[in-house]
């Protein structure tokens, strides 16, 4: 069996001395070493060092394949750092690794959290509303930032969203000799930390996080009026199903609004909108919610501007549905994908009624009415009733 030319190691503020033999050994032997500057200087290797790229890229790793080299990266290389980047890029064969405790750990350590029960999140080149849907009461949340500036706009971050009660942890190059750590107020944490910080954690205190439940108020979302309502949102959702990592086609996406609910599941979506105006929308409220990274917008009318697309686990069709679309979106669908559909018109519920015919699913008929104004009294109004088609392909 031929040695891996690659070893991953993770590294600590310790530097050398916290290193595994094996790694020290890796370390000796390389012909190059790449790694964050810092890193590169905790290592002491000299001319050998070659830092990283900005932005990152792998690939200058894979330019050296068969000559011994080592990567350097904080604490668990797999862990939010480069260590998967790499592997999944290379034979099994081709690396080996050997980690040191995390950021994560390090800072749950010092802070007596029980790690298990604390988010994670890298937020190096991510914006800050990754966190919007983890943010509740009493929720414990370590951040990897990039710095000290970005400690503080962090806390800027949370105080302005209704957080700056929050108990606030700066904690500066833990396992090192240098190590610090401070406690603070979110709403008073004031001016720039020097040097490099290398995570932030947060005990949340303040206002209310979003609801869990499918059916979001419908004032969270940026829109024109075209939007799926709450309730019908919340009924959609149901049919749905969504489950973590599953893919959907939300078709006439509007206010993105489903797309949005979905992915605060764990799935991905892709939202296909043809007005410019609403693919503004949605673009807004995904970046409202920290999902850009789990939505994509596409701008186009189905069924052309599905083609291409990675097969979905499910298809949403909030109005306009045809024979036409309905025949292209069904024959891309494996088996046990799910397709709902509404209408409020009386021809897409005459082509709904002869779907359900052929393919069985479930057809529901919903009547909703809210409680308005009448003079001086109240009286129900009533919204344009809706028929929803739910099937498994």
């Amino acid at each position: 069996m031929v040695d891996p030319w690659l070893t991953i190691i993770g590294i600590g503020e310790d530097g050398l001395a916290g290193l595994s033999e094996a790694s020290r050994k890796a370390l000796a032997t390389a012909k190059t070493v790449f790694g964050g500057e810092r890193h590169l200087a905790l290592a002491d290797v000299g001319s050998r060092g070659r830092p990283w790229p900005v932005p990152f890229d792998s690939d200058v790793v894979l330019s050296c394949r068969g000559r011994p080299t080592a990567v350097l990266a904080s604490g668990d290389p797999f862990w939010h750092g480069a260590g998967a980047s790499l592997a999944e890029k290379l034979g099994r064969n081709e690396w080996t690794a050997h980690s040191a405790p995390s950021t994560f750990s390090l800072a749950a350590a010092r802070l007596g959290w029980r790690l298990e029960s604390v988010i994670c999140l890298g937020l190096h080149a991510a914006p800050f509303e990754r966190l919007v849907p983890h943010l509740a009461r009493d929720a414990r949340i370590i951040c990897l930032v990039r710095d000290g500036k970005a400690a503080s706009d962090f806390a800027k971050w949370l105080t302005g969203r209704g957080w700056g009660a929050s108990t606030l942890w700066a904690l500066a190059e833990l396992g090192g000799p240098r190590e610090n750590v401070r406690e603070y107020r979110a709403k008073d944490f004031a001016g720039d930390l020097a040097g490099n910080l290398v995570a932030v954690a947060v005990e949340a205190r303040g206002t209310q996080g979003i609801p869990r439940s499918s059916g979001l108020p419908d004032d969270l979302f940026v829109h024109d009026g075209q939007i799926t309502k709450r309730p019908v949102r919340a009924l959609a959702l149901s049919a749905l199903a969504p489950r973590a990592g599953e893919r959907l086609w939300d078709i006439g996406a509007g206010s993105g609004s489903v797309s949005v609910e979905w992915a605060l599941c764990g799935g991905v979506a892709s939202a296909i909108e043809v007005r410019e105006d609403r693919v503004a929308n949605i673009r807004s409220n995904a970046a409202a919610f920290g999902l850009t990274h789990r939505i994509t917008v596409i701008t186009g009318r189905a069924p052309e501007a599905i083609a291409g697309l990675d097969a979905p686990d499910a298809v949403f069709i909030g109005g306009g549905l045809d024979r036409a679309m309905f025949d292209t979106v069904w024959s891309q669908l494996a088996p046990g994908a799910r397709l709902v559909a509404h209408s409020v018109t009386l021809e897409t519920e005459s082509l709904l009624g002869e779907l359900h015919q052929r393919h069985g699913g479930g057809l529901m008929r919903v009547d909703i009415s809210y409680a308005a104004p009448l003079g001086r009294y109240r009286s129900w109004g009533a919204v344009r009733p809706l028929v929803q088609w739910s099937a498994v392909r």
